[in-house]
């Protein structure tokens, strides 16, 4: 399927690994000049077709920054996928654990620096209509349990790109969610990660953990999905074959949610 991406530009960020980094390469290979946000580049993500660009999302200068450097080396933005987030792997306690230094941290980071870098962005992505992905979590929609930070900022996250939609649209903006379940990716696969502490709270290897999650979560699938394939939907939704594609949340998360 020709998703008639070539020749477009795009920024990602939290492009360094995981999904981001899964993004990054399936926008090139489809044509699309990306530059590539983190906090620490990779060898990996310069690897991948990216222009990498250093920076912090979650400090308040960064999405001007980030912006100001990519339409340089583009000359635009037609495209942007705010995949950047964090945080949930210290918040594996209680709701009376997390002090308000945390909250602001996770918000600021799963949230504003998605509501920073689309305001920097929206001069260049109005100028010829382009597309927002947004990325978010299942635990929006399932926020019971730790991380609790996380889940809430995620749930704002979502409803922010609901909102937006109906703004930017008339003005040929469309903007999408993306809502994964476990990823197999560092959150879950690091020892010092989200699943790293589950694990060692439950007593478990993490080998041992990761194979009975899907289970414990009701994926149908019977397995941890995969970031590629996660970076295959968000392609898909920046693509202009999904051009009457916007406001909506996507799950992909292997069944786990069972409301319709």
């Amino acid at each position: 399927m020709d998703l008639q991406l070539n020749g477009k530009t795009a920024v990602v960020t939290g492009a360094s690994r995981g999904i981001g980094l899964a993004t990054v390469r399936r926008l090139t290979a489809e044509g699309v000049r990306v530059v590539g946000a983190a906090r620490k580049p990779t060898a990996e993500l310069e690897a991948a077709g990216a222009v990498p660009v250093a920076v912090d999302l979650a400090a308040p200068e960064g999405a001007a920054e980030l912006v100001e450097r990519a339409t340089a080396e583009l000359g635009g933005i037609d495209l942007l996928v705010n995949n950047v987030g964090g945080g949930d792997a210290v918040d594996i306690g209680g709701f009376a654990d997390i002090d308000d230094a945390h909250w602001r941290e996770v918000f600021d980071l799963n949230l504003f620096a998605a509501v920073r870098v689309t305001r920097a962005a929206l001069p260049f992505l109005t100028d010829g209509g382009g597309a927002i992905v947004n990325v978010s979590s299942i635990g929006a929609r399932r926020p019971a349990g730790p991380p609790l930070a996380y889940h809430v900022a995620k749930a704002a996250l979502t409803a922010f790109g609901k909102g937006l939609s109906e703004e930017l649209g008339p003005q040929g903006v469309r903007v999408a969610t993306v809502s994964p379940g476990p990823v197999r990716t560092d959150i879950w696969e690091a020892p010092d990660g989200f699943g790293g502490k589950l694990a060692a709270a439950v007593a478990l290897e993490q080998s041992e953990f990761l194979n009975h999650v899907p289970a414990r979560m009701g994926m149908v699938t019977g397995r941890i999905t995969e970031p590629d394939e996660v970076a295959a939907l968000i392609t898909f939704l920046l693509s202009d074959v999904a051009g009457s594609i916007t406001g909506s949340d996507h799950l992909i998360d292997g069944g786990i949610v069972k409301s319709v």
